[in-house]
């Protein structure tokens, strides 16, 4: 057999990086659910858009992850291991605000992943539409609802209703993509597609600026702008008794926030938590727009046209991780998720530190609005409701994989799904096998009656003989 075929993929998220290193057996057709995770690297320090100032900090910040994949790759197979690096929204916002910089964060990635004996294949930034498409190919690749290998040794493609949507949220961006049960109305929102020889046509957006990083400071500055006479902010997402001070130059240091003309960057906020959950969904809810799109159109929210949902969804990255810290990711209804992040809304700073002492201070003070960001998101957002509630499903993995855009860009841009259908496998199938394996039987036995008969027909010429 063939040694098996390594590929690398960077995830350069707005708030981290992961390497993901994936295998394959490389004897095989390409067909599906024959990729494998062997191992997913965190990166340390914060995503590359973060080094702007300091580029050659984030080509650094690398190495480590690429020095683990070296010992996990067979050296001799590291030239030929395909390797990329795509960046998602917090790149697209930095190539917004300086292009040059963005630019040079690239070069130095280039030049430390240039000193590995890999086949790098170059960084990126990816649109939203890519991202959202890459994540709905990776989850439905991995369940199989692409194409399928049936037990009769024929390639079968599942009925457009086993396939699944993808909802992913970024610190930056969120995606949501899905096969529409209508025509796609807008063709900036349509991705089409061809995957083993059948076309899809499906519904993708990604809004820019509603990841959670960047939603919670929209969040952060709409309550600022509320009351600007004021150096105080009341925040009602935050447990009651937390307090922290930020100067309006840390608030608006996104192209997602404008700053007010009247605020001075030196300007301390004094920011204290109120930990009043009904407050907190309110002030959640004015970042989605709700405007009209249109007669005889339907909307996500800002506007953006949106078919409504449909069919089964997998939620993954943040939304599974948000709901996944308070044991909400085991299929609960909506109102039993309502009420568990209510409760949670509603706890004193004093409680949540004592009840998670462990957990990371950020993290702990921005989980009730997060949590409520989520539900904001795919209720008012997305438009999901009672009924459609329990076809959401939050996963963090999928056979083993992590679930994410990074395997479907990896198979699109390596080619490992056809445009057409596999027409075979390499391999023999188990009839194929027992077949064969009798026919070697008879071979073997007239190969032995035939040397069994020509060493008689000399047995006799000598007895002859004497």
């Amino acid at each position: 057999p063939l040694p098996p075929q390594y590929g690398l993929v960077f995830d350069a998220g707005s708030t981290h990086t992961a390497l993901y290193i994936y295998r394959w057996p490389m004897d095989k057709e390409n067909g599906t659910g024959i990729v494998f995770q062997v191992e997913a690297c965190a990166v340390s320090g914060p995503g590359i858009s973060s080094y702007a100032d300091d580029p050659a900090g984030a080509g650094a910040s690398l190495k480590p992850c690429l020095d683990k994949a070296m010992k996990i790759v067979p050296a001799e197979q590291q030239r030929e291991t395909p390797t990329y690096l795509g960046a998602t929204a917090g790149m697209r916002l930095l190539r917004e605000q300086n292009s040059t910089k963005a630019e040079q964060v690239f070069a130095e990635i280039a030049k430390a992943v240039g000193e590995y004996p890999v086949d790098f294949r170059g960084a990126r930034i990816l649109t939203g539409n890519e991202e959202g498409s890459f994540g709905w190919i990776t989850v439905n690749y991995l369940l199989e609802t692409l194409v399928k290998f049936s037990f009769i040794g024929q390639w079968t493609h599942p009925p457009a209703e086993d396939l699944v949507g993808a909802l992913d949220l970024g610190g930056a961006s969120t995606q949501i993509t899905f096969l529409p049960g209508t025509t796609i109305e807008d063709s900036s929102t349509r991705a089409l597609l061809r995957l083993y020889g059948t076309n899809y046509s499906i519904y993708t957006h990604s809004y820019l600026c509603y990841g959670q990083k960047q939603a919670l400071k929209m969040l952060m500055a709409s309550l600022h702008q509320g009351n600007l006479s004021s150096q105080h902010i009341s925040h009602p997402c935050y447990p009651n008794g937390y307090q922290e001070n930020v100067t309006t130059a840390d608030l608006y240091n996104s192209p997602c926030v404008r700053a007010p003309n009247t605020s001075s960057p030196a300007q301390v906020l004094t920011v204290t938590g109120t930990g009043d959950p009904a407050a907190c969904s309110i002030a959640v809810r004015k970042l989605f727009n709700n405007v009209s799109c249109g007669a005889n159109r339907t909307c996500g929210f800002n506007g953006v046209y949106q078919p409504p949902v449909r069919g089964q969804f997998f939620a993954f990255s943040g939304l599974y991780h948000n709901l996944h810290f308070l044991n909400l990711t085991g299929g609960q209804s909506l109102s039993s998720v309502n009420a568990t992040v209510w409760q949670f809304c509603n706890s004193s700073w004093e409680k949540v530190q004592k009840e998670f002492p462990t957990m990371n201070r950020t993290h702990l003070r921005d989980t009730c609005a997060a949590s409520a960001y989520t539900l904001s998101l795919l209720l008012q957002g997305y438009k999901f409701n009672n009924t459609t509630w329990p076809n959401i499903h939050f996963v963090q993995q999928v056979a083993n994989v992590d679930v994410g855009w990074t395997l479907g860009y990896m198979l699109n841009l390596t080619n490992m799904i056809p445009s057409e259908t596999p027409q075979r496998v390499v391999g023999l199938h188990r009839s194929n096998w027992i077949a064969a394996t009798v026919l070697l039987a008879v071979m073997l036995i007239l190969i032995f009656c035939l040397l069994a008969v020509t060493c008689c027909q000399k047995n006799l010429s000598g007895y002859e003989r004497v």
